[in-house]
């Protein structure tokens, strides 16, 4: 979709994609949330589950915030922003 900005220049939008900041903040929260699940998984000694009465805590708190940051991703592909970019102009010829 094209608006008009005046004259005969006309401008395009689009979505902001990578740059949107809940795509960033998805990334984030899923990386730390996977290193969360691993480290759940993988350590299993007695001392960190006496700590949490017996809660797995770096493993249910990964996967929530696994499921955090795919809510995230999924309202940046649901609603995502428009930006609208204004087209190059062209110099003008001296004379």
């Amino acid at each position: 979709m094209s608006t008009s900005t005046g004259g005969t220049e006309t401008g395009t939008k689009h979505a902001a994609g990578a740059f949107d900041v809940r795509n960033v903040i998805a990334a984030l929260i899923g990386f730390y949330g996977v290193v969360l699940v691993v480290v759940g998984l993988v350590d299993n000694g007695e001392a960190a589950l006496e700590k949490t009465d017996g809660f797995n805590a770096n493993l249910w708190v990964g996967l929530a915030m696994i499921v955090f940051a795919a809510a995230f991703a999924l309202w940046s592909r649901l609603r995502p922003i428009v930006v609208e970019t204004k087209p190059e102009q062209a110099p003008e010829e001296t004379r």
